[in-house]
């Protein structure tokens, strides 16, 4: 690397950053008294849903289950009620499972190093790292979809990341993150706010870029992107996934086993809601008892 490009890079930073502390949103899970396991239930409840729908889901969770020992002691029902509208019902399990893991294992308290946490279930690489920088302010290398994008335009160039995570992106997350635990840890969270807010997939607001001078994406006069012919997109009207999400509305609501008879009305094609059931109880979601009846796991 340069010279030039070292400088560029940490004037990228030192741009972020300030622009984070006057513009960060007031987020509860950012608060002084956050704990570890708050941070945790944030970036479990946040992947794949916007922080409107997470915040009064958050703070009720964490109401109701203020420590991992109240989660792992909780009726599996009541925790899938509890998750409600959030989409992608499966994490609300894996976070109980993880909550048992942290009782079993680290007597209740949210681990601190990278392996334990990698070693809870349902945490991978990005999850352990954000815990590790937003909860105990250690050096780590926060990478989700946001900074992903942000590092892609600001630094590479490109309009948008490849569809899946290269070690070329690591490399390039790594050599950006700065070496001191507070630091690194301020990095981490500016550069998701900034993508989060600002340098957005579909129209980013340029205007109010703190970093647009530096922007390599815009030097090259914003190619498009290089990837779109590699993308999937999500459909949800017509999915498997909208009918599954039909069922377990049905069976949050329910204070006794549901007939499928019921359920039946729920959706127009009787093989694909069939199929939805099946998925729901293959997943640990629904039980069927003798009756053929359906309801939440005990």
């Amino acid at each position: 690397m340069t010279v030039r490009e070292a400088t560029r890079r940490t004037e990228v930073r030192s741009g972020v950053v300030r622009w984070f502390d006057d513009s960060a949103r007031d987020l509860p899970w950012r608060a002084p008294d956050r704990t570890p396991w708050g941070v945790l239930v944030s970036e479990i409840m946040l992947q794949q849903t916007p922080v409107v729908r997470v915040e009064p889901a958050w703070r009720a969770w964490l109401e109701q289950w203020p420590t991992p020992a109240d989660l792992a002691q909780a009726p599996t029902a009541d925790v899938l009620r509890a998750w409600g509208r959030l989409g992608y019902p499966r994490r609300a399990l894996r976070l109980q499972e993880c909550a048992k893991a942290i009782v079993e294992r680290h007597d209740g308290v949210v681990p601190r190093t990278d392996a334990q946490l990698r070693a809870l279930p349902g945490i991978g690489e990005y999850t352990a790292a954000a815990v590790l920088a937003f909860a105990y302010g250690k050096r780590s290398v926060v990478v989700d979809t946001n900074v992903r994008r942000v590092l892609a335009r600001v630094v590479a160039g490109t309009a948008l990341p490849a569809p899946s995570y290269t070690a070329a992106e690591r490399a390039l997350a790594t050599a950006l993150t700065p070496d001191g635990d507070a630091e690194a840890a301020r990095w981490a969270a500016a550069s998701m706010e900034l993508g989060a807010l600002v340098c957005t997939a579909k129209a980013p607001k340029c205007g109010a870029c703190p970093v647009a001078g530096l922007c390599a994406w815009r030097s090259a006069g914003s190619p498009p992107d290089a990837h779109a012919g590699r993308r999937r997109t999500q459909a949800w009207a017509g999915t498997d996934r909208q009918a599954r999400g039909r069922v377990m509305a049905e069976l949050r609501r329910a204070t006794e086993p549901v007939d499928r008879a019921l359920l039946a009305r729920l959706w127009h094609d009787p093989r694909q809601l069939d199929r939805a059931i099946a998925g729901l109880v293959e997943d640990g979601l629904a039980e069927q008892d003798d009756a053929n009846r359906l309801h939440l796991p005990n």
